[in-house]
């Protein structure tokens, strides 16, 4: 689990939402699926401390753990996976902090569907017409419509089994390819990646106004 913030920016993953910080939201829901043996988080040195004093002040137990997060999401999930100790059967989901409204039963289908497909990804099937467009020094043109029901708009956690994820990063850091996310990564290497289905309340925060949406979301619970 990613909880890294570039310098100069308000690290979002300490916001909080109905009271409790949104990091502390997040590992509340793995900690809550026995089959999760164990939480890693990667952190920013200068915010590891902080991090330490939120797991402790919300008693969250030994199952959490830190490693020092990368300059990008890349590097951070390959420095978790250096300090795993895992068979390559071992099921590893990736999942950005700042989805605090992930639940539990979501989780449990992703590790099934890595368990059963080898790779998984949660993924929110699109509502809207997705149209393909060229970009232009006017803004873009439409160059073709893309049929719904082939995308989806993904989401998180995303995971494989270690073995298989453990050798598509080392694959793209021996090629310099930065993926996007851990399915590009594991796409690149030649691994089938399942879709999970997602939920509109599985959104990142990445503005103000999400706060009050999360709320908004908790109060119908």
């Amino acid at each position: 689990m990613s909880a890294g913030t570039p310098g100069g920016v308000a690290p979002k993953q300490f916001l909080e939402i109905g009271g409790v910080p949104i990091l502390i939201r997040s590992l509340r829901a793995f900690l809550a699926v026995p089959r999760v043996d164990a939480v890693c988080v990667a952190v920013r040195a200068s915010e590891r401390e902080r991090v330490e004093a939120q797991v402790i002040e919300y008693k969250l137990g030994a199952r959490v753990h830190m490693v020092e997060g990368g300059d990008n999401r890349q590097a951070s999930v390959g420095n978790a996976l250096a300090a795993l100790h895992c068979e390559d059967d071992d099921v590893v989901l990736v999942h950005d902090a700042v989805r605090p409204l992930i639940d539990p039963a979501t989780i449990e289908r992703t590790i099934d569907a890595v368990v059963k497909h080898g790779a998984a990804i949660v993924g929110l099937p699109a509502v809207d017409t997705i149209k393909q467009v060229e970009r232009t020094a006017d803004g873009a043109i439409v160059t073709a419509t893309i049929p719904r029901e082939r995308v989806v708009h993904a989401q998180t956690p995303q995971g494989a089994l270690f073995g298989l994820l453990r050798r598509a990063f080392m694959e793209a850091e021996a090629d310099e390819f930065a993926g996007t996310d851990e399915a590009s990564v594991l796409e690149r290497a030649g691994i089938e990646v399942a879709v999970v289905p997602g939920s509109a309340r599985n959104f990142k925060i990445t503005q103000p106004g999400d706060i009050e949406l999360a709320e908004f979301y908790l109060g119908g619970d």
